[in-house]
């Protein structure tokens, strides 16, 4: 495991740009060990373990790609129609028992094994039938045409899919062609969540003057949960260093990763950073980027196994609403997937023209709130939802995507293209 310590960006307080933070984190982390087999039907969003190899080929056999007459390509005539006398209808799941001859055709239906010395399909609607004659104009097909090969999907013994992928609907369907019922996938990634602050308060309890409702906690739960993360829930934790150091030695007892919102402002109170300069090595960093400047992460060592065991790595979020959200996709996201050993994935990442113009300066990035959508010409275009304070959810909640301008770009003119993280994509 490479030491956080060992980076020059982890000693102290830093100014880091988007880059260089989601840099370092990744050159800190190793996935976690561990798998389990699940039945597939259990498998969707799972971390393959292992690779899934092939037992078959898939197709079996040769096979017929469409509805339409199977026949010898070589007796294709280069001018004039070729004439075929059809012997027989082959439907899939029952293999063909005669022999066709030159100048004979079987009637074959989508799927169907391709008898022997039969290489070429035409499909029912470019040819003539009359009776149990087919005539096949002259350039409608050649030899080997609309034939699906044996093996030319999957090969035996080859894989089917690699360790790392994390399952999709169509891989489960892949993996049931190749008659496998269960798949190795790693565990999941434990992740123990808690908010940080005196005024906070759950929900059912009444709000006090200056107090108001825990939101970081929900969203962030459901982000969790959306990249197939098992969540450990603490609650809320009060500005207080015990209670800080018990939920902190709770989440490393339990949980792979801990992380909160809340408490790593410069301006909190001391004791954060004294809690945590006792359990680890975290480092408070500055990045230059809107929403979500303050930022907190680094290894929590496990007392009882100091030395013997992965530390329990911790993401400390601003404690703004959309700055919460915003941190945990630019940071925590990658992050996380990449420690439960899923393959690296790019944020999926689209240009769109902007409808207005959006004023930068260079030296940060900027993540805002917008609504993309299909412009008149056909085009992606994305508006902003409006106020893009760092308190103001409703936007979220609005938007379909964030709207990203780079550390070096400035100002963006009405028109111009810029890139956004579509919220499909990233959740």
């Amino acid at each position: 495991m490479t030491e956080l310590a060992e980076s020059p960006l982890t000693a102290g307080d830093r100014n880091l740009s988007v880059a260089q933070a989601r840099a370092a984190i990744a050159a800190a982390l190793q996935p976690i060990a561990g798998s389990e087999t699940v039945p597939l039907t259990q498998a969707l969003g799972r971390v393959l373990a292992d690779d899934v190899i092939s037992p078959i080929d898939v197709p079996a056999h040769d096979n017929s790609a469409m509805d339409g007459y199977a026949f010898h390509g070589a007796g294709l005539q280069p001018a004039g129609a070729t004439r075929l006398q059809s012997v027989g209808t082959l439907f899939a799941g029952a293999p063909y028992a005669g022999k066709v001859a030159a100048g004979q055709c079987l009637r074959i239906m989508t799927g169907a094994v391709m008898p022997a010395g039969l290489d070429t399909v035409v499909p029912l609607e470019l040819c003539r039938v009359d009776g149990d004659v087919v005539h096949i104009d002259a350039g409608v097909v050649r030899p080997g045409d609309n034939r699906r090969c044996r093996g030319e999907d999957l090969t035996a013994g080859r894989p089917a899919l690699h360790a790392g992928r994390v399952l999709r609907p169509a891989d489960l369907g892949l993996v049931a062609s190749l008659g496998i019922a269960e798949v190795a996938v790693r565990r999941r990634l434990r992740v123990a969540l808690f908010s940080t602050g005196d005024e906070l308060r759950t929900l059912g309890q009444p709000l006090d003057a200056g107090s108001v409702y825990d939101s970081n906690r929900y969203s962030l739960m459901g982000a969790l949960q959306r990249l197939g993360m098992e969540v450990v829930d603490l609650g809320l934790v009060a500005d207080d260093p015990a209670a800080l150091q018990a939920a902190l030695e709770a989440s490393m007892a339990q949980a792979d990763v801990v992380l909160t919102s809340g408490g790593v402002s410069m301006g909190d109170a001391d004791h954060t950073r004294e809690v945590l300069a006792r359990l680890g090595e975290v480092a408070f960093w500055k990045v230059a980027m809107r929403p979500g400047r303050p930022f907190a992460f680094g290894p929590l060592t496990r007392a009882a196994h100091a030395g013997t065991a992965p530390p329990c790595w911790l993401f400390a979020l601003p404690g703004n609403p959309v700055a919460a959200l915003v941190t945990f996709y630019a940071f925590a996201r990658d992050a996380l997937l990449q420690l439960a050993g899923a393959t690296p994935q790019p944020l999926p990442t689209l240009q769109a023209r902007s409808t207005a113009t959006l004023r930068k300066r260079p030296g940060r990035t900027e993540f805002q709130r917008g609504i993309v959508e299909r412009a008149a010409d056909g085009g992606w275009q994305v508006r902003l939802t409006g106020s893009q304070g760092a308190g103001v959810l409703r936007s979220m909640c609005e938007a379909n995507a964030l709207v990203v301008l780079g550390h070096e770009q400035g100002s963006v003119a009405e028109g111009g293209l810029v890139d956004v993280w579509l919220f499909d994509g990233l959740v």
